[in-house]
């Protein structure tokens, strides 16, 4: 059978540990049977949760009934349960199970058969329960009985204009979509490279649940958001991966104790996601000591609770039973698993009877004053935009966990006696410093109210952190320390390889590629409706920062990167290329500075505030910062790039004095032959010509 990553000749051969005569049989049955478990705890944890709290009572006015009520809680707990199933299956089959390892002629090592097969299960019932999801809270919404029609068209068509423009119904739509997509793959699915992009579109599918619920009920929307997402990742890791884990044990065998080791390591990430996450959303959603009385409040508490059990259990798990599981003693491990999924399951229920339930009356929501979801800044001077505060979790916790990895990997390397310059450290830590600043600070505060703040930030994201960061070269640090695996499997050291010498890499880091995302990208932000979306949406706000971040990066890694990747053109073009992209960032700030026409001008209009100076002039100012604050960064990358020149020459200089030193100048002495050669055949040809 053609799969959709090899061709009709390849074959994949049996997993290294399977017991001989082992089939699929054996391990669909113990898959069935525990998800099915798990399954019902958490439904049942779910409806009983629910119904304390209050959430399945009918509603005074507009109540859609009890079939919308209790679906909402009971699809929920199955859908989550589903997402949890496809996102921890794949992201243990692509870091922690044994592969299955291809005869001498076969492409590269392949994922584990059965969890693709249990992931594409999984996938089809998230699809389905988001599919259940959609009509059900089109129904809560409209407050009306399943099937009945607010207005005179039909509610199939009521339905799609719910999907299509309301944003509730847009995420569970594109959860939909992406989820059946991923069981559709993932069904004929083989390689770890789709087993990894697989794992990319789940992490996607779970966006659209951290921007719905409590979350878009809060004056810290942002926070809220990304605390909720932050916990989303951890639980399905969590229990997903245990899941999977003890489900496919029968058919890992002898892969078992390496696999749970991995695990291991997710699950300790996982457990500090949740709990910090955990503690931002109840400071979000509960508004003082005295709301933990109340029935939320007792139920935030009893998974609270649940989770400093869970919390103990992987404790025992690395201080006893991975130590028996190596000893070949697996029964303690899977029992104190299977109790560790139950416990798991009673949390999800309780999480969604929560997701489901009112918060307390005054929760800690800020009135917002502007359209931008934030209370209107004071008119703006230096202290303000230098130590002001408008803190975005996402970003605080990238740079704080990337300074924090990047000096692990440091001192790792002095312990062993490796050096590592500080001309790398000190660029990188400052390039993670002004990352922050720009995402939280000042720049932040004032970025969504004025286009000519927001136009720094940008310039600062594009063209001054990137090139610090490049000159970190935290590619190759982490090359230098991440444990390299010889099993097959792929760990972040592997992973990190495939990507920098993928081809999709390797497109993006051609030369007229890598300009036209940088420089053009100005154009197709700026003047279509994406520069909407980022100041009104916060995805669209957040992946703004991450293209001009990696924009940023590609194209000063393409001029003056130091990390391993594609090949990157002579000196001198790169040269040609950085005036010429400069020249074009130059003429993008002339046009803002000339034009008449205001970008965004109901939105920046809509703020209303009263202080600085008019939309056009504001958005004039913008551009003669974005023309001005060019330069400096040009300069700089200029003077790094004819730096690394001269050292390139250098260093090329001293290569060929060591091989003519060697070899007795044999390639200049052979050079010299060639011309003497030259020579005598012009010679020649010349008396042939006078005779």
């Amino acid at each position: 059978m053609t799969t959709l990553d090899e061709g009709p000749a390849a074959r994949p051969t049996e997993p290294e540990g399977l017991p001989d005569g082992a089939g699929p049989v054996p391990g669909a049955v113990v898959a069935s049977g525990l998800v099915l478990a798990t399954l019902l705890i958490a439904v049942a944890v779910a409806a009983l949760a629910a119904a304390f709290s209050g959430a399945t009572q009918p509603f005074l006015i507009n109540d859609p009934g009890p079939v919308v009520r209790w679906g909402l809680v009971v699809v929920r707990g199955v859908t989550n349960l589903a997402a949890a199933v496809t996102v921890g299956t794949l992201v243990l089959a692509a870091l922690a199970l044994p592969v299955v390892r291809p005869g001498a002629t076969a492409g590269p090592p392949r994922a584990s058969r059965p969890a693709l097969t249990l992931v594409a299960v999984g996938a089809t019932v998230w699809a389905a329960g988001s599919l259940a999801l959609l009509v059900l809270t089109y129904a809560d919404a409209l407050g009306a009985p399943l099937g009945a029609s607010a207005t005179g068209r039909s509610v199939l068509a009521q339905l799609a204009d719910y999907a299509r423009e309301v944003p509730a119904g847009q995420g569970l739509a594109f959860t939909t979509i992406v989820a059946g997509l991923i069981g559709l793959v993932a069904a004929g699915a083989v390689t770890l490279r789709t087993t990894g992009l697989l794992t990319l579109a789940s992490f996607a599918a779970l966006v659209p649940e951290s921007l719905s619920g409590h979350a878009a009920g809060t004056g810290d929307h942002d926070t809220a958001v990304t605390a909720i997402g932050l916990h989303l990742f951890g639980v399905t890791v969590w229990l997903g991966g245990l899941l999977a884990l003890v489900a496919l044990a029968p058919l890992v065998r002898s892969g078992l104790p390496a696999a749970a080791r991995r695990y291991s390591t997710l699950a300790g990430w996982s457990f500090a996601a949740v709990a910090f996450s955990g503690v931002v959303s109840a400071y979000l959603q509960v508004p003082s000591w005295s709301g933990l009385g109340s029935r939320y409040g007792v139920l935030l508490l009893a998974k609270t609770v649940l989770l400093l059990v869970l919390g103990w259990f992987g404790w025992m798990h690395r201080q006893v039973t991975l130590g028996r599981l190596d000893a070949g003693l697996p029964r303690s491990f899977l029992r104190l698993a299977v109790v560790e999924i139950v416990l798991m399951a009673t949390a999800v229920g309780l999480g969604v009877a929560l997701a489901q339930s009112a918060r307390p009356e005054g929760g800690r929501t800020t009135e917002a004053l502007t359209v931008s979801g934030y209370p209107l800044p004071p008119a703006p001077d230096l202290s303000r935009i230098l130590f002001g505060w408008q803190p975005d979790l996402l970003w605080l916790l990238a740079t704080g966990l990337g300074a924090v990895g990047y000096l692990t990997g440091v001192r790792a390397l002095r312990r062993r006696g490796d050096s590592w310059s500080w001309l790398r450290t000190v660029p990188f830590l400052l390039g993670l410093a002004l990352l922050a600043w720009t995402t939280s600070g000042g720049l932040a505060v004032y970025g969504r109210v004025t286009f000519s703040a927001h136009m720094v930030g940008h310039m600062v994201l594009t063209m001054i952190v990137p090139p610090l960061l490049v000159l970190g070269a935290p590619a190759t640090l982490a090359l230098r320390v991440l444990p390299a695996r010889a099993d097959g499997t792929r760990g972040a050291r592997e992973w990190l390889l495939a990507v920098l010498h993928s081809p999709f890499l390797r497109v993006l880091a051609f030369p007229p590629v890598a300009v036209t995302i940088f420089a053009g990208s100005l154009i197709a932000f700026y003047y279509t409706p994406l520069f909407g979306l980022a100041l009104t949406t916060h995805v669209g706000h957040e992946l703004m920062h991450v293209h001009f971040l990696l924009a940023g990066y590609l194209f000063a890694w393409m001029l003056i990167g130091i990390d391993p990747g594609p090949p990157r053109p002579s000196h001198v073009i790169r040269l040609v290329l950085l005036f010429a992209t400069m020249a074009f960032h130059a003429f993008f700030g002339v046009a803002l500075l000339q034009g008449d026409a205001v970008l965004e001008a109901d939105y920046f209009g809509a703020v209303g505030r009263p202080w600085g100076q008019t939309l056009l002039a504001d958005q004039r100012f913008g551009g003669g910062l974005a023309w001005g604050i060019g330069e400096a960064p040009t300069l700089l990358l200029a003077l790094v790039l004819m730096l690394q020149w001269v050292r390139t020459d250098e260093r090329e200089a001293k290569r060929s004095d060591r091989a003519a030193d060697r070899d007795g100048d044999a390639e200049l002495n052979a050079y010299n032959d060639y011309l003497a050669a030259l020579a005598r055949r012009d010679e020649s040809a010349r008396r042939a010509d006078r005779t």
